[in-house]
């Protein structure tokens, strides 16, 4: 497994101040679970967030974005995201929120 060792010190950067905060070896990278809760991830393409699948559509239709794929099935709460729609600390930060705003309400239904 690998990743960008840039993206991943800046989704700590954004996470640092976030209690409950895990990091985990899985889905080809990084990943970040909030909460108890996987909310993103990076591997050496990109950066992955859990988005769930009411917004999806929605997600997909910004640039640079496109569907996760696992073994060659989509993953329906996850998006890809290339490294173009995250250039900026405020451009990740966003959706790093989007992965958290996901996981904390995935929490709060169990």
């Amino acid at each position: 497994m690998s990743w960008d060792e840039e993206t991943v010190a800046r989704v700590r950067r954004i996470l640092a101040k976030r209690r409950r905060v895990v990091e985990k070896r899985m889905i080809g990278g990084l990943s970040f679970m909030v909460g108890g809760k996987l909310c993103c991830g990076a591997n050496r393409t990109g950066l992955l967030v859990r988005v769930g699948p009411e917004v999806r559509k929605r997600v997909l239709e910004q640039p640079h974005v496109r569907p996760m794929k696992l073994a060659g099935r989509t993953v329906s709460s996850f998006v890809r995201v290339d490294p173009e729609a995250y250039r900026t600390d405020t451009a990740l930060a966003k959706w790093v929120q989007m992965g958290v705003r996901y996981a904390l309400a995935a929490s709060r239904k169990d």
